[in-house]
């Protein structure tokens, strides 16, 4: 009966909990595009053409290949297994890596761009030829993403479909807020629209000013946190080659050791990301 208890009030517990553990997500727009998981990552990481379905097969592939490796050099099933997982969630991983990293170098580039069209506009030029203006006098990182609008608005004439692709581009939440905010004021009209850039340039620069120093103090935390926890698994992984060692992990006592200290290990990094972790921008406008 304790252990019912003890179950029953444990569900109750996840229950109350789960709305803020997973919180519901809204659902997209009728006819708007709907980009998977998967997907956006892989955009967000510069990825954009890599199917998804072959990002999967890809880390199942490597995952396998690596399993096969270190069951063959120790014999352990078990540490088999946790190879299996860490290698085959390496691809997501880097490319999580790669998106923050693609994200925080054109985060510094956004006001540039705002002031170059905020130049462009004062000086009477069109807005569709200051957004293609950028393609060649823009910062270097983002030249390509208007290159495809320029290219795209010069075949079709209509500049709404070129912004879409130009938002697909960069799958940015600052590019979506500015590009919305040039939709509205190509749909709209109206003069107070190199203000607004200008507020939105002056805001981009302050928070990008004091994102630099908050990641700049607990950089070095997370790091020795992620060296903390890697070091017991570089130790398992040169005792696992020894044949005394591995005889004692390939016991039922040491597997559930191995699987007990993967799980704990897998708890304290999320832990310590969600507590390090910045808030970033969501695409609203996505």
């Amino acid at each position: 009966m304790i252990p019912l208890l003890g179950a029953v009030g444990g569900a109750g517990l996840l229950l109350v909990a789960s709305p803020r553990l997973w919180p519901r997500r809204a659902r997209p727009r009728a006819g708007a595009p709907r980009m998977g998981t998967i997907a956006d990552r892989l955009a967000r990481a510069g990825f954009a053409r890599t199917a998804p379905g072959a990002f999967v097969a890809v880390s199942v592939v490597l995952g396998a290949v690596a399993a096969s490796l270190v069951l063959a050099l120790t014999g352990l099933t078990a540490v088999a297994g946790l190879a299996l997982v860490v290698v085959g969630l390496a691809p997501w991983t880097v490319a999580g890596w790669r998106a923050r990293a693609r994200r925080a170098a054109v985060r510094g580039l956004w006001p540039e761009v705002v002031d170059h069209l905020v130049a462009s506009i004062r000086a009477g030029m069109p807005l569709p030829d200051a957004l293609a203006a950028l393609a060649g006098q823009g910062p270097a990182a983002l030249r390509p993403g208007f290159v495809r609008f320029e290219d795209r608005w010069r075949r079709t004439g209509t500049i709404g479909p070129a912004l879409d692709e130009l938002k697909e581009h960069f799958a940015d939440p600052t590019a979506d807020r500015l590009i919305e905010v040039l939709r509205m004021a190509r749909e709209v009209g109206g003069t107070e629209l190199p203000s607004v850039l200008r507020d939105l340039a002056a805001h981009l620069r302050q928070d990008l000013a004091l994102r630099a120093e908050v990641e700049a103090r607990q950089g070095w935390v997370t790091n020795a946190g992620k060296l903390g926890l890697a070091a017991p698994w570089v130790v398992l992984g040169l005792l696992a080659t020894r044949p005394e060692a591995a005889r004692s992990y390939g016991t039922a006592q040491g597997t559930v050791l191995l699987l007990g200290a993967a799980a704990v290990t897998v708890l304290a990094y999320r832990v310590m990301l969600a507590i390090a972790r910045l808030p970033e921008d969501r695409r609203w406008f996505g």
